[in-house]
């Protein structure tokens, strides 16, 4: 099938020499094609530019052309952390954070993550499939071209190699690239509650063997946090999957600090993801290393904790990403347009700052800066086009408008 898109008014992040990853102070530029076209034969991009340059493009047969006079068009965002597959929402929790309960309280009494476990028991592989499946539809639907999905509402080896299954069920399923992160030490379920030592064995000497066996993760995670996995259990968790290939993806500073992001980065951790919290020792950890902070306003939003200092992490010439963080208890919601627009209006990010975060960045954060983040000739992933707009800032700033006319590839 060949695609031609004219009359462009702005072709966005397209070019052949575009970063793998875009430090803070370059993030406030973005690649920017006024009046441009976009050719695709068979999902794969073959020429773009300026119409000025536009040749030989007409004398294809069977071409479809679009005219995207008024438009936009940039490539799919990349969502670098969600955990897409649960069993069921927690709307009962929402209402609990209106009567005064915060979110670590709500987890002390055997809600959060504990919540979601239970509920997760009594669901089958095929149940937690289809309820997912639907969920990336709708993903992909609102731009998203990539994801990672976390496994973490298992806590026990059946419950996570359940969902693991699940999420290599989908990798197949579906056209876009996931990946698949292994999250076991996310809690620790009752039963352990008095014995961490005892679920820590379990996840290093009976679930990564057979994680490893099965080929079910990409990556592995930790919950860093107080009152769930301290910096010393961490350490001891990431290294043990590193020995089966598996790549630390850590989520830490969401409540505290602890020295978490020093770690993770001595680790050699992708990414480290949350940062509510940030110190100076933080920053300087993750300078010149090659470890990106993920930052997710989806959950401040929700949670009515603080937001991530997007301003120092750039203003330090750190690359940052954005991911919506979307599951069931802390943020669902799975729209990264919203998290666009909350990074701009929360997080005092420029519209061009947060894009860089959501594409080039984000595919960083998710190992896929090869394919994914940008346009150049060859790019098969996701191209997204807007409706008439008076501007590109004009996305994020109308914050409860649908932008898209269509998405391709997905």
């Amino acid at each position: 099938m060949k695609i031609l898109l004219k009359n462009i008014k702005g072709l966005v992040q397209a070019g052949e020499n575009i970063p793998h990853v875009i430090p803070g102070h370059l993030m406030k530029n973005i690649p920017l094609l006024d009046d441009a076209f976009l050719a695709l034969e068979d999902g794969e991009v073959i020429a773009y530019g300026a119409m000025s340059d536009w040749e030989g493009i007409s004398d294809w047969r069977d071409l479809d052309i679009i005219d995207a006079s008024g438009c936009y068009v940039f490539p799919a965002f990349i969502d670098s952390h969600t955990h897409t597959v649960f069993a069921k929402t927690r709307e009962e929790e929402f209402v609990d954070r209106i009567n005064g309960l915060t979110y670590e309280e709500i987890a002390l009494k055997g809600g959060g993550i504990l919540n979601s476990a239970r509920k997760l028991e009594d669901l089958s592989e095929d149940e937690l499939f289809d309820a997912a499946q639907k969920r990336i539809q709708k993903m992909k639907a609102l731009g998203t071209g990539a994801l990672e999905i976390k496994s973490g509402y298992g806590l026990s080896l059946e419950g996570e190699l359940k969902m693991l299954r699940v999420i290599k069920r989908l990798k197949e399923a579906n056209t876009i690239p996931i990946k698949a992160t292994f999250l076991g030490a996310h809690a620790y379920p009752q039963d352990y509650k008095n014995n961490h030592q005892g679920y820590i064995d379990l996840i290093v000497e009976e679930m990564l063997p057979q994680i490893a066996k099965e080929g079910l993760a990409d990556y592995i995670d930790v919950f860093c946090e107080r009152n769930y996995f301290s910096v010393d259990e961490m350490k001891y968790i990431l290294e043990a999957g590193k020995k089966y290939g598996l790549i630390p993806k850590v989520h830490v500073n969401q409540f505290s600090i602890l020295g978490g992001v020093a770690q993770a980065v001595a680790c050699g951790a992708l990414s480290v993801d949350h940062l509510e919290e940030v110190s100076t020792e933080d920053i300087t950890a993750l300078k010149n290393s090659k470890c990106i902070p993920v930052m997710l306003p989806g959950c401040s939003h929700f949670l009515s904790i603080p937001y991530g200092n997007a301003r120092l992490v750039m203003d330090n010439q750190i690359p940052l990403a954005l991911a919506s963080d979307f599951n069931p208890g802390s943020t669902p919601s799975y729209n990264l347009f919203q998290i666009w627009s909350l990074a701009c209006v929360k997080m005092n990010m420029s519209p061009e700052e947060a894009f860089n975060a959501l594409t080039v960045n984000a595919a960083y954060a998710l190992g896929l800066s090869e394919s994914h983040g940008k346009i150049f000739v060859g790019y098969k992933g996701g191209i997204v086009l807007t409706n008439e707009i008076p501007s590109f800032a004009y996305i994020p700033y109308s914050f409860g408008e649908s932008h898209i006319q269509r998405v391709f590839n997905l």
